[in-house]
């Protein structure tokens, strides 16, 4: 096992210098002028200053120059201070958040962590159970509803469902808001006596022991939730019984029964670990999903995460601002696949030979 995660852990610097390479490839599709928006916040209009800047940070020297400033920044030798270098945090300025990226992500992503935190549980533990449940009772009506489900799920467009769940939820009954907070929680966040511990809302909430802030902003994500758990649960309908129905027909499954072991005892504790191998994968790459910004559905509610300052960033043609979520969301990516992998050793250990 140990030699496994060693193997794994040496392929993410590697990993991490290719999703580098591959964004700093897409920044020279930018002229010179534009690229200046990676080192300073207002780009001047005089054409020397302009010719100034571009000699400064090197933007008109060969790409592999450019890429190590791009990396490490520039130090102005009169005031000390760095300019640039994505491996110091400073992926740029946006023009559409007014503020550089680095800050951006910053205050954006707790708030997509959050949602994800609690999108989890309902997205995977439903999802398995469905599944599991529509594999066991094979062409009854429990495995006919849930594959019509599945079915309605996978063919259903994300923002139609979201614009349902507006309509209904909110429109209709006034039950569950879209955005963050209402006025009233925000009042009480941003007041001196509301602590700031962990930056998600929900916990720093409780933390502070105001329940009522807390209630309000899960109200404001239930509708979030619940999309993207509709969504979620018709693909781990789909992989949860197939993998289910696949272990079922396994001979050490019929040997279980045949030793007279409770159906309860060889569905639970024989056939439904080996059949979660694939779904563990699944599970996994879901939640990157939902870490990486799920862009059409925090548009839809109003819900202030990195998907949506990303997706109002591309609207606005504000490439910088884009292309610093997509080196964040390919950090993610690479770190959240590393633990998915080791996740997938300790379900199989056939893989830790491979």
């Amino acid at each position: 096992m140990t030699t496994y995660i060693i193997r794994r852990l040496m392929l993410v610097p590697l990993l991490l210098f290719g999703v580098t390479v591959l964004i700093f490839a897409m920044l020279q599709f930018l002229g010179p002028v534009e690229r200046s928006a990676l080192y300073v916040r207002d780009i001047p209009r005089n054409d020397k200053a302009i010719a100034g800047i571009i000699k400064r940070y090197k933007l008109d020297r060969p790409m592999y120059e450019q890429y190590w400033i791009w990396m490490v920044g520039t130090v102005d030798a009169s005031t000390g201070k760095r300019a640039g270098g994505i491996l110091f945090g400073d992926f740029g300025y946006s023009r559409t958040g007014a503020q550089p990226v680095a800050e951006l992500i910053s205050t954006r992503f707790p708030n997509t962590l959050d949602l994800t935190v609690w999108a989890v549980a309902p997205v995977i533990l439903v999802g398995i159970w469905l599944g599991v449940q529509a594999a066991v009772h094979q062409n009854t009506f429990i495995d006919q509803a849930a594959r019509v489900f599945s079915i309605v799920g996978t063919s259903f467009p994300t923002f139609v469902f979201g614009l349902l769940m507006l309509m209904f939820f909110y429109v209709k009954l006034g039950w569950f808001p879209p955005g963050r907070m209402s006025d009233a929680s925000s009042i009480i966040v941003r007041s001196a006596d509301f602590h700031t511990y962990t930056t998600l809302l929900t916990f720093d909430a409780l933390l502070n022991g105001r329940f009522d802030v807390f209630l309000d902003a899960l109200r404001h994500m239930a509708m979030p939730i619940l999309t993207l758990s509709y969504i979620s649960w018709a693909t781990f309908v789909r992989v949860t019984r197939s993998s289910m129905l696949e272990t079922l027909r396994m001979e050490y499954v019929t040997t279980a029964r045949a030793k007279g072991l409770s159906e309860h005892d060889v569905i639970f504790k024989h056939a439904q670990p080996n059949a979660m191998i694939p779904v563990v994968t699944l599970a996994g790459f879901s939640v990157i999903l939902l870490l990486g910004g799920v862009v059409i559905t925090e548009t839809v509610f109003n819900y202030p995460g990195i998907g949506q300052a990303a997706a109002i960033a591309a609207a606005q043609l504000d490439v910088i601002t884009v292309l610093g979520f997509a080196l964040f969301n390919g950090f993610i990516l690479i770190v959240a696949n590393l633990i998915v992998d080791i996740l997938y050793a300790v379900v199989d250990p056939r893989v830790r030979l491979s």
